[in-house]
């Protein structure tokens, strides 16, 4: 079922590493989502496991000190009851009220991320809800994308688990923003369970609601029961393919390797199929409603009940999206440009990382890089087609008070040094409160010089810089900050 939802801004939080207890016989399974069935119920796997064939494009394992936020630079805390200006009650009916409270959402020091829902004195639940803040990831062309988390569904069956509703799930990059564009920007339940029962639900949502080609508010979905420990009382493996590579496309959902549900571009129809894979890709979230449209259409009942138990946790070991095939492993290549460690612009890296740029100084610099952070592809080949210049940027000035990110694009299109097209964007004043924000696009052009044409053995260069302010800012790089340029 649908779920829809609010961000808040979270403290970035400290890394350790874990001993990997990655055996041969775990590596060679790994592509296929085994590793999980081959470990011990309750622990953590370590790293997140090789996948042999498959790019690492995004991951985290969750390592961190007990009772700390996930890393804010991988992760956004959607709070309350609905997005600014969204649906109600997630758009589902649930009860829950999401908070950033370490008591609903921390990691537990031994690499598990823990939401748990709570209920209070008065009978009022509180739960968690985190969505990735990349939004971009999508199967290459000719590729396939892959998105896998190993989870532990809350740990309670029968009466107590009434109104549990643990998911993980991907959701169309235009409903940021919009959340009313629901389901024609499409939606892939990878792991949806309820009241505790043994069962892992695979859904896909698409098209109008109610009805349409996914048959909503249901979409088109399957289960079966968790392979050998149950769900509840053992950690799975569960995994999600968008596979270009095949005619039609597919879309696959697994449980320890095992697949148990399959759609493809003919049941949906070719409208509905473009809508929901035609846009510039997906966000995951990870949550555990109470109560809502899903819990009733299952148990024939609105839960929670006075028997419910608060307190009962999803713990997830790691979540990791891998791309294999197609353009190179990057999502709509050569459109989509990671900001990466060193300079460079290209496929996203497999961890985040982070780039400082230097103060203003209190000089105004709007219009004309000051020491700018320069990132820069060569080598690009393209046909444009007709759009415009997006970016997402992670900016963050920690409590310096009046700073201003400003971000330059610029188009020689055959590698020469000379610019055909240079795009200067309005800059973008962060707030004084640690964490990332968002500067995009929609800062408006401040001016723009030249015109785009085909790209043959192009540079692209991207340059941002503090136009104005008195400290220094940071941005993110590595699988974070990213740039889609008008070619294809």
């Amino acid at each position: 079922m649908s779920r829809t939802s609010r961000k808040s801004r979270t403290s970035r939080t400290g890394r350790r590493s874990r001993t990997r207890r990655t055996t041969p016989l775990l590596a060679g399974l790994a592509a296929a989502g085994l590793c999980a069935a081959l470990l011990s119920p309750g622990e953590a796997a370590g790293d997140v496991p090789p996948a042999p064939g498959w790019t690492l494009q995004w991951s985290d394992d969750f390592n961190g000190p007990a009772r700390s936020l996930p890393s804010a630079a991988n992760w956004q805390v959607d709070t309350g009851h609905n997005y600014p200006g969204g649906p109600a009650n997630w758009g589902t009916g649930e009860i829950q009220n999401y908070t950033s409270s370490p008591d609903n959402l921390s990691l537990d020091g031994s690499g598990n991320l823990r939401i748990t829902p709570l209920r209070d004195g008065a009978g009022n639940w509180t739960s968690a809800r985190v969505e990735t803040r990349r939004a971009d990831f999508k199967a290459p062309a000719g590729g396939t994308l892959a998105i896998e988390g190993r989870i532990q569904m809350p740990n309670v069956t029968g009466e107590q688990a009434l109104g549990y509703w643990p998911a993980f799930w991907a959701l169309g990059a235009p409903y940021r923003g919009n959340y009313w564009n629901w389901p024609g920007i499409g939606e892939f339940d990878v792991m949806e369970n309820v009241n505790g029962i043994n069962s892992v639900w695979g859904v896909l949502h698409c098209g109008v609601s109610p009805g349409g080609p996914c048959n909503e508010t249901s979409g088109i979905g399957a289960s079966r029961a968790c392979p050998g420990a149950s769900c509840q009382s053992a950690f799975h493996t569960y995994r999600f393919e968008w596979d270009r590579s095949t005619n039609p496309n597919a879309l696959r959902w697994y449980v320890d390797g095992q697949l148990f549900h399959s759609v493809d571009q003919n049941r949906v129809g070719a409208d509905a199929w473009n809508a929901m894979t035609g846009h510039a890709g997906y966000f995951v979230l990870l949550n555990v409603a109470m109560g809502g449209a899903f819990p009733n259409g299952v148990a024939g009942r609105s839960t929670p009940v006075a028997a419910t138990v608060p307190g009962r946790s999803m713990a997830v070991d790691y979540v990791a999206v891998w791309t294999r095939g197609g353009g190179g492993g990057d999502p709509g290549t050569p459109s989509a440009l990671h900001l990466r460690q060193g300079g460079t612009l290209g496929p996203a890296a497999g961890s985040a990382s982070a780039a400082t740029l230097a103060s203003a100084g209190g000089a105004n610099h709007d219009g004309a890089p000051h020491t700018p952070a320069t990132f820069t592809a060569t080598g690009v080949d393209g046909t444009y087609n007709g759009g415009s210049t997006q970016f997402d940027v992670l900016a963050d000035a920690g409590t310096a008070v009046g700073n201003g990110q400003q971000a330059r694009v610029s188009y020689d299109r055959t590698g020469d040094g000379s610019w055909e097209r240079t795009e200067t964007y309005q800059y973008f004043a962060t707030d004084p409160v640690p964490g990332y924000e968002r500067y995009t696009q929609a800062s408006g052009l401040t001016s723009a010089t030249g015109s785009h044409g085909t790209m043959t053995g192009g540079t692209v260069r991207v340059e941002v810089w503090n136009a104005i302010g008195n400290a220094p800012s940071t941005i993110g790089t590595g699988n974070q900050s990213v740039v889609r340029i008008p070619f294809g």
